[in-house]
């Protein structure tokens, strides 16, 4: 056989093995049509287990407030006495409703009375896998003891919303936590924080922290319970830029709109 015939016969197969411009284009628009039906349904599914994890890390919360109230008469993790007032400090009050688990004297705060002895294994819980800024959990939870930190929920420990005054008698006692200014009961324990605060605000290490792109909040209640509430309208969304002495009466504010269940 002619080595012309041969060369012919290669070219022939080459060019048969190879895309043309336009099959390729074809096979990138299918890719990108797959791409731009899977990505969606993969980042919904995301949020779906951020979400499923925010509710069971509340229910969590939840039964080691009702196994620390067991162990304590009743009582809620409450206190300690707040120290004195300063531009830093988020606990200017005995009993105030706050997302603080230590004081800037490292001293456990609040939900942080439960990391010893209640959620001793699973400290992680504070933290809600749903936030929308990046959140060091392991340092937090070092830096507790040592400094103020922050979890992801705020907390009602005495539904006190005030920034000075005199001691409160808080509503501690699980069975009996009276009723809110509405006049309802108290139900509502925890619920994830959607604060938003001015850039200017972070000198005073105030910064934003919410959950779930705003679009909800999940709340633990007395029973043990929790739910999911639509943040529709940001009704649920404590803004610093209001007013920073509203925030707290603010925070307390949901609290009693959540309270109903």
């Amino acid at each position: 056989m002619d080595s012309i015939g041969i060369r012919g016969r290669r070219r022939y197969i080459c060019s048969r093995g190879a895309f043309s411009l336009l099959e390729l284009l074809v096979v990138i628009a299918i890719i990108t049509v797959l791409l731009g039906v899977t990505l969606p349904s993969l980042s919904g599914a995301r949020r779906l287990a951020r979400q499923t994890g925010c509710l069971a890390g509340l229910q969590q919360l939840g039964i080691a407030i009702s196994t620390y109230a067991m162990d304590n008469k009743g009582y809620l993790p409450y206190g300690p006495k707040a120290p004195p007032p300063s531009a830093t400090n988020f606990y200017p009050l005995t009993g105030n409703v706050t997302s603080l688990v230590s004081l800037q004297n490292g001293r456990p705060v609040g939900l942080g009375l439960l990391l010893n002895g209640y959620l001793q294994d699973s400290k992680e819980v504070l933290f809600c896998p749903g936030a929308d800024e990046k959140w060091d959990t392991k340092a937090s939870l070092e830096a507790v003891g040592k400094s103020q930190v922050e979890a992801s929920y705020y907390y009602r420990h005495a539904s006190v919303a005030s920034l000075s005054g005199p001691l409160p008698v808080p509503n501690m006692h699980l069975d009996q936590l009276g009723r809110n200014r509405k006049g309802g009961n108290i139900r509502c324990l925890a619920y994830d924080t959607q604060f938003i605060a001015p850039a200017q605000m972070a000198m005073f290490n105030l910064r934003t922290r919410t959950h779930h792109k705003q679009q909800l909040v999940n709340a633990l209640y007395t029973d043990g319970h929790v739910s999911e509430h639509k943040n529709v309208g940001n009704r649920f969304t404590v803004n610093v830029s209001i007013s920073v002495y509203q925030t707290l009466g603010r925070i307390l504010d949901i609290f009693e709109e959540l309270d109903p269940g």
